[in-house]
């Protein structure tokens, strides 16, 4: 079941910051999340990979439902064939799972499957669908699959590996995805992914994606609650 509700309210409050565990300190994770939770990040973002669709592998199901959060779980499905990893991610309380487009020949069937589901937080929030593509992936591959997406999530740095910067193509190709998705007359959001950080959050944000995904520019192992607040002013700036 899919929460409109919840897709209004992001769209609405947008750009929200969707901020990545994967580069907190995991023996103090609860306290690390509480601190950019009382920042005022509404979103925290799992970076689920097998090793096998990109190169690293990081965490599954069960670091998912052991994080205790009010904050939206943001569930980004690195992995190859997703569909039988779906139940799973759904009952560690998932509001949210992101698939590849370039992960599964049966991706539309997998988004099908996925708005049958019901969120374990509540059956009335639902769970938001989003559709992921990686950086050489054209745009154009979303059209058929906007009937069943809530979200496309743009990467702008290539899945995997640390330490890369923003691909400057990434913002024609944000322009493009405007494009098809008001074409096609859809609500969608729109997310951006990779190489964000402290010096670039500002022109970022004026992109005017609805969802920025960050991590270590907030998790820096050394002022997360600061980081946080400094890139949740640098984003609201865009919108004043």
């Amino acid at each position: 079941m899919i929460n409109k509700i919840l897709v209004r309210d992001l769209k609405l409050a947008s750009p929200q910051l969707s901020v990545g565990m994967l580069t907190a300190d995991l023996m103090s994770l609860g306290t690390e999340l509480e601190l950019i939770e009382n920042a005022g990040v509404k979103l925290v973002h799992f970076d689920v990979m097998d090793g096998c669709f990109c190169p690293m592998m990081t965490v599954g199901p069960p670091v998912i439902k052991a994080v205790k959060t009010s904050m939206l779980k943001d569930v980004h499905l690195m992995i190859e064939n997703p569909l039988v990893k779906l139940e799973a991610c759904v009952a560690a309380g998932a509001d949210m799972i992101t698939l590849h487009v370039e992960s599964d020949r049966y991706i539309h069937r997998a988004l099908q499957v996925l708005g049958q589901m019901t969120n374990v937080n509540g059956s009335e929030r639902g769970i938001l669908r989003g559709i992921a593509l990686n950086p050489g992936t054209p745009v154009d591959v979303v059209a058929p699959l906007l009937d069943e997406v809530e979200m496309v999530l743009l990467l702008a740095v290539n899945p995997g590996w640390g330490g890369q910067n923003f691909i400057p193509y990434i913002t024609k190709k944000l322009a493009l995805l405007k494009k098809v998705i008001a074409a096609a007359n859809k609500d969608i959001l729109i997310g951006l992914d990779g190489g964000v950080t402290r010096d670039n959050i500002t022109d970022i944000a004026g992109l005017e994606p609805d969802i920025i995904v960050t991590g270590s520019a907030v998790f820096d192992g050394k002022t997360p609650a600061e980081n946080a607040r400094f890139m949740l002013e640098a984003v609201s700036k865009t919108i004043a």
